[in-house]
Protein backbone atom coordinates (compact mmCIF):
# COMPACT_ATOMS: atom_id res chain seq x y z
CA UNK A 1 0.00 0.00 0.00
CA UNK A 2 1.45 3.31 -1.03
CA UNK A 3 1.12 6.48 0.97
CA UNK A 4 -1.74 8.75 -0.02
CA UNK A 5 -1.27 11.52 -2.51
CA UNK A 6 -1.96 14.01 0.27
CA UNK A 7 0.73 12.57 2.60
CA UNK A 8 -1.93 11.07 4.84
CA UNK A 9 -0.48 8.47 7.21
CA UNK A 10 -2.00 5.04 6.55
CA UNK A 11 -4.26 3.60 9.22
CA UNK A 12 -6.48 0.59 9.81
CA UNK A 13 -10.24 0.52 9.21
CA UNK A 14 -12.49 -2.37 10.20
CA UNK A 15 -15.25 -3.69 7.91
CA UNK A 16 -17.93 -5.70 9.74
CA UNK A 17 -20.28 -7.85 7.62
CA UNK A 18 -23.93 -8.61 8.24
CA UNK A 19 -26.72 -11.02 7.26
CA UNK A 20 -25.67 -13.36 4.46
CA UNK A 21 -22.02 -13.56 5.53
CA UNK A 22 -22.69 -16.32 8.06
CA UNK A 23 -21.55 -19.88 7.48
CA UNK A 24 -21.17 -22.98 9.68
CA UNK A 25 -18.34 -22.75 12.23
CA UNK A 26 -17.42 -19.24 11.15
CA UNK A 27 -14.28 -18.23 13.08
CA UNK A 28 -14.61 -21.37 15.24
CA UNK A 29 -10.96 -22.18 14.57
CA UNK A 30 -10.06 -19.24 16.82
CA UNK A 31 -12.23 -20.49 19.70
CA UNK A 32 -10.01 -21.82 22.45
CA UNK A 33 -6.88 -20.48 20.68
CA UNK A 34 -7.30 -16.69 20.63
CA UNK A 35 -7.89 -15.55 24.21
CA UNK A 36 -9.67 -12.27 23.47
CA UNK A 37 -11.94 -13.88 20.87
CA UNK A 38 -12.76 -16.83 23.13
CA UNK A 39 -13.58 -14.61 26.12
CA UNK A 40 -15.83 -12.36 24.02
CA UNK A 41 -17.74 -15.32 22.55
CA UNK A 42 -18.18 -16.95 25.96
CA UNK A 43 -19.48 -13.64 27.30
CA UNK A 44 -22.00 -13.48 24.45
CA UNK A 45 -23.26 -17.02 25.05
CA UNK A 46 -23.59 -16.37 28.78
CA UNK A 47 -25.57 -13.17 28.16
CA UNK A 48 -27.83 -15.04 25.72
CA UNK A 49 -28.86 -17.44 28.50
CA UNK A 50 -30.75 -20.53 27.33
CA UNK A 51 -30.59 -19.19 23.76
CA UNK A 52 -26.81 -19.07 24.12
CA UNK A 53 -26.48 -22.83 24.51
CA UNK A 54 -28.62 -23.42 21.44
CA UNK A 55 -26.80 -20.82 19.33
CA UNK A 56 -23.37 -22.08 20.45
CA UNK A 57 -24.35 -25.62 19.42
CA UNK A 58 -25.51 -24.37 16.01
CA UNK A 59 -22.27 -22.40 15.59
CA UNK A 60 -19.96 -25.31 16.37
CA UNK A 61 -21.92 -27.94 14.43
CA UNK A 62 -20.31 -29.09 11.19
CA UNK A 63 -23.85 -29.45 9.79
CA UNK A 64 -26.16 -27.00 11.58
CA UNK A 65 -29.94 -27.14 11.41
CA UNK A 66 -32.10 -25.37 8.83
CA UNK A 67 -32.52 -22.56 11.39
CA UNK A 68 -28.89 -21.46 10.95
CA UNK A 69 -29.75 -18.74 8.39
CA UNK A 70 -32.85 -17.63 10.30
CA UNK A 71 -32.94 -14.48 12.42
CA UNK A 72 -33.09 -16.68 15.53
CA UNK A 73 -29.50 -17.85 14.97
CA UNK A 74 -27.82 -15.75 12.29
CA UNK A 75 -28.40 -12.29 13.78
CA UNK A 76 -27.17 -12.84 17.36
CA UNK A 77 -24.33 -15.05 16.14
CA UNK A 78 -23.13 -12.56 13.52
CA UNK A 79 -23.26 -9.77 16.07
CA UNK A 80 -21.26 -11.85 18.57
CA UNK A 81 -18.64 -13.00 16.03
CA UNK A 82 -18.17 -9.52 14.51
CA UNK A 83 -17.79 -8.04 18.00
CA UNK A 84 -15.38 -10.75 19.18
CA UNK A 85 -13.22 -10.40 16.07
CA UNK A 86 -13.26 -6.62 16.42
CA UNK A 87 -12.15 -6.92 20.04
CA UNK A 88 -9.35 -9.20 18.87
CA UNK A 89 -8.05 -6.66 16.35
CA UNK A 90 -8.32 -3.83 18.87
CA UNK A 91 -6.26 -5.89 21.33
CA UNK A 92 -3.33 -5.73 18.89
CA UNK A 93 -2.98 -2.06 19.78
CA UNK A 94 -3.46 1.16 17.87
CA UNK A 95 -6.61 3.12 17.15
CA UNK A 96 -8.60 2.37 13.97
CA UNK A 97 -9.23 5.36 11.73
CA UNK A 98 -12.73 4.04 11.02
CA UNK A 99 -15.29 1.30 11.57
CA UNK A 100 -17.84 0.48 8.87
CA UNK A 101 -20.50 -2.18 9.32
CA UNK A 102 -23.03 -3.74 6.97
CA UNK A 103 -26.52 -4.40 8.39
CA UNK A 104 -26.09 -5.95 11.87
CA UNK A 105 -22.38 -5.24 11.41
CA UNK A 106 -23.18 -1.54 11.98
CA UNK A 107 -24.51 -2.38 15.44
CA UNK A 108 -21.31 -4.35 16.10
CA UNK A 109 -19.29 -1.33 14.96
CA UNK A 110 -21.29 0.92 17.26
CA UNK A 111 -20.63 -1.46 20.14
CA UNK A 112 -16.88 -1.47 19.50
CA UNK A 113 -17.02 2.34 19.38
CA UNK A 114 -18.78 2.49 22.76
CA UNK A 115 -22.18 3.74 21.54
CA UNK A 116 -23.97 0.61 22.79
CA UNK A 117 -22.72 -1.52 25.67
CA UNK A 118 -22.17 -5.14 24.65
CA UNK A 119 -24.63 -6.48 27.23
CA UNK A 120 -27.26 -4.11 25.85
CA UNK A 121 -26.43 -5.18 22.29
CA UNK A 122 -26.97 -8.83 23.22
CA UNK A 123 -30.26 -7.97 24.93
CA UNK A 124 -31.37 -6.17 21.77
CA UNK A 125 -30.39 -9.23 19.71
CA UNK A 126 -32.52 -11.43 21.99
CA UNK A 127 -35.40 -9.01 21.53
CA UNK A 128 -34.83 -8.98 17.75
CA UNK A 129 -35.14 -12.75 17.63
CA UNK A 130 -38.53 -12.50 19.33
CA UNK A 131 -39.79 -9.57 17.26
CA UNK A 132 -38.56 -10.56 13.80
CA UNK A 133 -39.13 -14.32 13.90
CA UNK A 134 -42.81 -13.77 13.16
CA UNK A 135 -42.31 -11.57 10.09
CA UNK A 136 -43.46 -13.00 6.73
CA UNK A 137 -41.21 -15.70 5.29
CA UNK A 138 -38.88 -14.04 2.82
CA UNK A 139 -35.32 -13.72 1.71
CA UNK A 140 -32.71 -11.69 -0.09
CA UNK A 141 -31.36 -11.80 -3.64
CA UNK A 142 -27.86 -10.73 -4.68
CA UNK A 143 -28.04 -9.01 -8.08
CA UNK A 144 -25.22 -7.97 -10.43
CA UNK A 145 -26.74 -4.66 -11.53
CA UNK A 146 -26.97 -1.00 -10.61
CA UNK A 147 -30.15 0.52 -9.12
CA UNK A 148 -30.76 2.25 -12.46
CA UNK A 149 -30.63 -1.07 -14.34
CA UNK A 150 -33.41 -2.62 -12.28
CA UNK A 151 -35.54 0.51 -11.97
CA UNK A 152 -39.02 -0.20 -13.30
CA UNK A 153 -38.36 -3.89 -13.92
CA UNK A 154 -39.70 -5.20 -10.61
CA UNK A 155 -43.08 -5.05 -8.92
CA UNK A 156 -43.68 -3.24 -5.66
CA UNK A 157 -43.36 -6.41 -3.57
CA UNK A 158 -39.58 -6.52 -4.05
CA UNK A 159 -37.43 -3.83 -2.45
CA UNK A 160 -33.89 -2.49 -2.69
CA UNK A 161 -32.28 -3.78 0.51
CA UNK A 162 -28.64 -2.83 -0.06
CA UNK A 163 -26.32 -1.06 -2.48
CA UNK A 164 -23.04 -2.88 -1.97
CA UNK A 165 -21.06 -1.73 -5.02
CA UNK A 166 -21.64 0.11 -8.27
CA UNK A 167 -23.20 -3.00 -9.80
CA UNK A 168 -23.88 -5.18 -6.78
CA UNK A 169 -27.26 -4.99 -5.06
CA UNK A 170 -29.33 -6.90 -2.57
CA UNK A 171 -33.06 -7.13 -3.16
CA UNK A 172 -35.46 -8.46 -0.55
CA UNK A 173 -39.07 -9.47 -0.31
CA UNK A 174 -41.43 -12.29 0.54
CA UNK A 175 -40.39 -15.59 -0.97
CA UNK A 176 -42.87 -15.84 -3.85
CA UNK A 177 -42.26 -12.25 -4.98
CA UNK A 178 -38.51 -12.73 -4.79
CA UNK A 179 -38.69 -15.89 -6.90
CA UNK A 180 -40.69 -14.01 -9.55
CA UNK A 181 -38.13 -11.21 -9.54
CA UNK A 182 -35.26 -13.68 -9.97
CA UNK A 183 -36.98 -15.24 -12.98
CA UNK A 184 -37.55 -11.82 -14.60
CA UNK A 185 -33.95 -10.73 -14.05
CA UNK A 186 -32.49 -13.95 -15.42
CA UNK A 187 -34.70 -13.72 -18.51
CA UNK A 188 -33.19 -10.26 -19.09
CA UNK A 189 -29.63 -11.54 -18.70
CA UNK A 190 -29.02 -10.10 -15.22
CA UNK A 191 -27.18 -12.51 -12.93
CA UNK A 192 -28.64 -13.07 -9.47
CA UNK A 193 -28.50 -15.61 -6.66
CA UNK A 194 -30.14 -16.17 -3.31
CA UNK A 195 -28.39 -14.72 -0.28
CA UNK A 196 -28.40 -16.56 3.04
CA UNK A 197 -31.43 -15.00 4.73
CA UNK A 198 -34.93 -16.15 5.67
CA UNK A 199 -36.38 -12.72 6.47
CA UNK A 200 -36.84 -9.70 4.19
CA UNK A 201 -34.50 -7.42 6.12
CA UNK A 202 -34.08 -3.79 5.06
CA UNK A 203 -37.57 -3.54 3.57
CA UNK A 204 -40.95 -2.18 4.69
CA UNK A 205 -42.03 -5.81 5.24
CA UNK A 206 -40.34 -5.80 8.67
CA UNK A 207 -41.58 -2.38 9.80
CA UNK A 208 -44.03 -3.97 12.23
CA UNK A 209 -41.16 -5.72 13.97
CA UNK A 210 -39.20 -2.44 13.98
CA UNK A 211 -42.08 -0.68 15.72
CA UNK A 212 -42.27 -3.52 18.24
CA UNK A 213 -38.55 -3.06 18.97
CA UNK A 214 -38.83 0.67 19.66
CA UNK A 215 -39.55 0.32 23.39
CA UNK A 216 -36.47 -1.88 23.83
CA UNK A 217 -34.32 0.67 22.05
CA UNK A 218 -35.74 3.58 24.03
CA UNK A 219 -34.70 1.76 27.22
CA UNK A 220 -31.10 1.38 25.97
CA UNK A 221 -28.43 3.89 27.10
CA UNK A 222 -26.56 5.40 24.15
CA UNK A 223 -23.19 7.19 24.23
CA UNK A 224 -21.14 9.30 21.87
CA UNK A 225 -18.75 7.17 19.78
CA UNK A 226 -15.17 6.86 21.02
CA UNK A 227 -14.01 5.70 17.57
CA UNK A 228 -15.02 7.04 14.15
CA UNK A 229 -17.93 5.06 12.72
CA UNK A 230 -19.06 5.37 9.11
CA UNK A 231 -22.75 4.64 8.73
CA UNK A 232 -24.17 2.72 5.79
CA UNK A 233 -27.48 4.45 6.50
CA UNK A 234 -26.35 8.08 6.42
CA UNK A 235 -23.54 7.26 3.92
CA UNK A 236 -21.02 9.19 5.99
CA UNK A 237 -19.47 9.64 9.41
CA UNK A 238 -21.82 8.82 12.27
CA UNK A 239 -22.65 12.06 14.04
CA UNK A 240 -23.20 12.38 17.78
CA UNK A 241 -26.80 13.34 17.03
CA UNK A 242 -27.47 10.07 15.16
CA UNK A 243 -25.45 7.99 17.61
CA UNK A 244 -27.67 9.20 20.46
CA UNK A 245 -30.92 8.80 18.50
CA UNK A 246 -32.73 5.60 19.55
CA UNK A 247 -35.01 5.74 16.51
CA UNK A 248 -32.02 5.94 14.16
CA UNK A 249 -30.88 2.53 15.40
CA UNK A 250 -34.32 0.96 15.76
CA UNK A 251 -35.28 1.78 12.15
CA UNK A 252 -32.18 0.30 10.53
CA UNK A 253 -33.49 -3.26 9.92
CA UNK A 254 -36.26 -1.81 7.72
CA UNK A 255 -34.11 0.65 5.74
CA UNK A 256 -31.79 0.27 2.76
CA UNK A 257 -28.10 -0.29 3.47
CA UNK A 258 -25.87 2.03 1.42
CA UNK A 259 -22.56 0.28 1.98
CA UNK A 260 -20.97 1.42 -1.30
CA UNK A 261 -21.44 5.18 -0.71
CA UNK A 262 -20.23 4.81 2.88
CA UNK A 263 -17.09 3.00 1.68
CA UNK A 264 -16.57 5.71 -0.94
CA UNK A 265 -16.63 8.33 1.80
CA UNK A 266 -14.31 6.36 4.09
CA UNK A 267 -11.71 5.87 1.33
CA UNK A 268 -11.99 9.52 0.29
CA UNK A 269 -11.18 10.49 3.87
CA UNK A 270 -8.48 7.90 4.59
CA UNK A 271 -5.75 5.90 2.88
CA UNK A 272 -5.87 2.74 4.93
CA UNK A 273 -5.65 -1.00 5.34
CA UNK A 274 -9.21 -2.27 5.40
CA UNK A 275 -9.57 -5.36 7.57
CA UNK A 276 -12.70 -7.46 7.12
CA UNK A 277 -13.47 -8.25 10.74
CA UNK A 278 -16.11 -10.93 10.32
CA UNK A 279 -16.87 -14.23 8.59
CA UNK A 280 -16.16 -14.72 4.91
CA UNK A 281 -14.65 -12.40 2.35
CA UNK A 282 -17.74 -10.66 0.96
CA UNK A 283 -16.72 -7.14 1.97
CA UNK A 284 -13.11 -7.85 0.99
CA UNK A 285 -14.29 -8.74 -2.52
CA UNK A 286 -16.28 -5.48 -2.73
CA UNK A 287 -13.37 -3.39 -1.44
CA UNK A 288 -10.86 -4.94 -3.86
CA UNK A 289 -12.85 -3.51 -6.75
CA UNK A 290 -12.87 -0.01 -5.29
CA UNK A 291 -10.68 2.43 -7.27
CA UNK A 292 -8.74 3.50 -4.16
CA UNK A 293 -7.72 -0.12 -3.53
CA UNK A 294 -7.20 -0.99 -7.19
CA UNK A 295 -4.81 1.97 -7.54
CA UNK A 296 -2.87 1.05 -4.40
CA UNK A 297 -3.82 4.02 -2.25
CA UNK A 298 -5.50 1.64 0.16
CA UNK A 299 -5.45 -2.12 0.66
CA UNK A 300 -7.72 -4.79 2.10
CA UNK A 301 -7.15 -8.04 3.99
CA UNK A 302 -9.71 -10.51 5.38
CA UNK A 303 -9.31 -11.72 8.94
CA UNK A 304 -10.71 -15.14 7.99
CA UNK A 305 -10.70 -17.43 4.94
CA UNK A 306 -13.69 -17.70 2.65
CA UNK A 307 -16.32 -20.20 3.77
CA UNK A 308 -16.15 -23.28 5.99
CA UNK A 309 -13.01 -25.38 6.14
CA UNK A 310 -10.37 -26.76 8.45
CA UNK A 311 -10.16 -24.92 11.77
CA UNK A 312 -6.44 -24.25 11.31
CA UNK A 313 -7.23 -22.07 8.28
CA UNK A 314 -8.86 -19.52 10.58
CA UNK A 315 -5.71 -19.24 12.67
CA UNK A 316 -3.42 -18.97 9.64
CA UNK A 317 -5.54 -16.22 8.06
CA UNK A 318 -5.81 -14.27 11.32
CA UNK A 319 -2.06 -14.50 11.91
CA UNK A 320 -1.41 -13.17 8.39
CA UNK A 321 -3.84 -10.28 8.93
CA UNK A 322 -2.24 -9.47 12.28
CA UNK A 323 1.18 -9.32 10.62
CA UNK A 324 -0.18 -6.83 8.06
CA UNK A 325 -1.76 -4.68 10.79
CA UNK A 326 1.35 -4.63 12.98
CA UNK A 327 3.64 -3.93 10.00
CA UNK A 328 1.53 -0.90 9.12
CA UNK A 329 2.64 0.84 12.31
CA UNK A 330 6.16 1.04 10.91
CA UNK A 331 5.15 2.56 7.59
CA UNK A 332 6.12 6.20 7.20
CA UNK A 333 4.31 8.32 4.58
CA UNK A 334 6.57 9.73 1.89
Amino acid sequence: MSAGTENRAPGVALLLPGQGAQHPRMAAGLYGHEAVFTAAMDEAFALLGDDGRRIRAEWLAHTPSDAFDDVTVAQPLLYAVDHALGRTVLSWGGRPVALLGHSVGELAAATLAGVVAFEDGIRLMRDRVRQFAGTPAGGMLAVAASPEEIDGRLDGDVHLAAVNARRQLLLAGERAALDRAAAVLREQGIACRDARARQAFHTPIVRGAVEASMADWLATPLRRPRLPVYSAHTRGVLTDEDALDHRFWARQPAETVYFAPALDRLLADHDCLLVETGPGNSLTALARRHPAVARGRSAVVPLLPEGPGEAARDRVATAAAKERVLALRHEVPS
